[in-house]
């Protein structure tokens, strides 16, 4: 297990965090995540109305326990499309922006440390939600005629900006494990296939990224991806990386002068290029 260079991002901020996202079921593991619907409009909705109503009943439980932060946030997830939920621990979320019965691509959003359900949509574009909607928006822009669904993916238990498990790759490889079945089978189904991961959530990929049927993976704000090289990645998908060292072999696109929270920000070309990478058009994005 390697050591991973921390990416403190305000220590008074990430204690805060810390601090609010207590589980729903206080002590009890993150379950596995459900097995996936079929991919048609039908059963889809079916799953979609199912989680939104374990979404609700979560939200009540986290009410009566005087999580009101937790609460909140999971009244605010009630109204979306997700296929997968589970309340337990940090929680498990996976939410569909597009339709994905009639999308030709997908794109994963895999996040980074302290992202649970009560940050999944609190922090704007660098939460999940956020970001995912953000480049969901801006492939629309881009190409108003595209066949593109975005999963906004909370599969793993994150680790704290300031715990030892962020020096680790301990939690990426838990997360990689959860990755890889949702991968296959969009996969399986015929869906291409693209990983945008934040900060640890490029860990993740990292390990998951050996033979994985995706066409893209495309990091942004990363400690590094526990792999020496792109070659040591064992894979022959498109590799992206915005501010790499390109000794590593990733292809450099250009992300910007934000900040380490940034790379989702509506105007930017950074995610203006995570858009056409999500998109399969490389031709497109600027180094």
């Amino acid at each position: 297990m390697r050591l991973r260079r921390v990416i403190v991002i305000g220590a008074a901020a990430a204690t805060a965090v810390l601090a609010t996202t207590a589980a729903v079921l206080p002590g009890s593991p993150v379950d596995r995540p459900q097995p996936l619907p079929a991919f048609t409009s039908k059963a889809l909705a079916a799953r979609y109305a199912t989680d939104s109503r374990m979404i609700a009943r979560a939200a009540s439980t986290a009410s009566r326990a005087g999580n009101t932060g937790l609460a909140s946030a999971l009244n605010g997830m009630r109204r979306y499309h997700f296929i997968d939920f589970n309340p337990r621990g940090q929680g498990l979320a996976a939410e569909v922006i597009g339709d994905l019965a009639t999308a030709k691509r997908v794109a994963v959003l895999v996040p980074g440390s302290d992202t649970s359900l009560t940050t999944f949509d609190s922090r704007g574009t660098s939460s999940p939600q956020g970001g995912a909607r953000a480049l969901a928006a801006e492939a629309h822009r881009l190409d108003p005629g595209n066949h593109l669904a975005v999963i906004a993916w909370l599969g793993y238990n994150t680790p704290g900006t300031l715990s030892p498990a962020v020096l680790t790759s301990g939690d990426a490889g838990q997360g990689a494990s959860a990755l890889r079945p949702l991968v296959d089978a969009l996969a399986r189904h015929g869906y291409q296939v693209s990983l945008l991961c934040h900060s640890y959530g490029s860990v993740v990929c990292g390990r998951a990224a050996a033979h994985l049927p995706v066409t893209d993976i495309a990091v942004v704000g990363s400690p590094g991806m526990d792999v020496s090289s792109v070659r040591a990645m064992h894979t022959t998908t498109r590799v992206w990386a915005g501010r790499m060292d390109p000794a590593f072999g990733a292809r450099i696109f250009a992300a910007g002068s934000g900040g380490h929270s940034s790379y989702f920000k509506p105007g930017g070309i950074s995610l203006r290029n995570l858009a056409y990478i999500a998109l399969g058009d490389p031709a497109a994005v600027t180094r």
